[in-house]
């Protein structure tokens, strides 16, 4: 599989535009699924007319987030998801935090999402929620299982927001994922909004063949310099509205939404228009 196959256009350097979700059922903040689905079609329109190439709904404002999320969480998101399906034309991926896999296929199943993010592939982690083992055996089983084979594994390589179990450097895990069967791997900063460091960029391209996606920090300032070792990029903060808020562990809250002057801005950066 390659890129190909997701996006509907093959323009250079894929944007992916990072749908956060408004708290869910069962979580502080949660109003009702009408005002969630609000502010979602509102994020949708804006990566679309921005000029986005495809869309990754994600439970991010869920917190604490759970490593393995309940039926409540799967059945809200599929029902945003396919609300959104029928209002966009841009491919859809799924990502379900922590790191539920399962419930991601199940979801990208049903909306027919050409891909899912799995933050823990290859690298086990420690992190707020709890410890996650990698399993990247069972991802692939899962994937068989739930007749998902055509949807594509983007997968985090020493996530953010984690600490790593076994130390080791950038390219022993970037091959580790190519050769467990990843179509993709996720490289980001520390932190949300953090960027990838340049080094850890080239020194993936460096030893692997499958796509490298920024997962974390791209902007319009620094866009040109990270694509130069990297296919893809998921962006959400840095295209949204309002200022960073202290405390906030996203940084921005729930209710910023995303601006499609700042998508159209970092699409034309990236496309060389700027």
């Amino acid at each position: 599989m390659s890129l190909k196959d997701i996006f509907n256009s093959v323009r250079n350097k894929p944007i992916i535009g990072a749908l956060h979700f408004s708290p869910l059922i069962g979580y502080k903040g949660f109003k009702s699924m009408e005002d969630v689905l609000d502010m979602a079609l509102k994020d949708a329109a804006a990566f679309e007319n921005g000029g986005a190439d495809s869309i990754i709904i994600e439970n991010n404002y869920d917190i604490p987030h759970k490593i393995h999320v309940g039926p409540e969480t799967v059945s809200a998101m599929t029902y945003l998801g396919a609300e959104i399906k029928r209002r966009t034309k841009l491919p859809l991926g799924v990502s379900v935090l922590w790191n539920d896999y399962k419930s991601a296929f199940a979801i990208a199943v049903a909306l027919g999402a050409k891909f899912i993010r799995v933050p823990v592939f290859v690298d086990s982690v420690k992190t707020d929620f709890g410890t996650v083992i990698a399993d990247p055996e069972d991802v692939l089983r899962t994937r068989s299982d739930f007749g998902a084979d055509k949807v594509q594994i983007f997968a985090d390589i020493q996530v953010k927001h984690a600490t790593i179990l076994k130390s080791r450097s950038v390219s022993e895990s970037a091959i580790d994922a190519e050769r467990k069967g990843a179509d993709a791997i996720v490289i980001t900063g520390e932190w949300t909004g953090d960027a990838p460091d340049m080094s850890d960029l080239k020194e993936a391209r460096g030893c692997v063949k499958i796509p490298i996606v920024i997962g974390s920090g791209l902007s319009y300032n620094n866009a040109k310099t990270l694509f130069e070792y990297a296919d893809v990029a998921i962006v959400s903060t840095s295209v949204k509205e309002g200022r960073i808020v202290e405390g906030e562990r996203n940084l921005k809250p729930y209710n910023s939404r995303v601006s499609v002057k700042k998508v159209r801005a970092l699409v034309d950066a990236v496309s060389g228009k700027n």
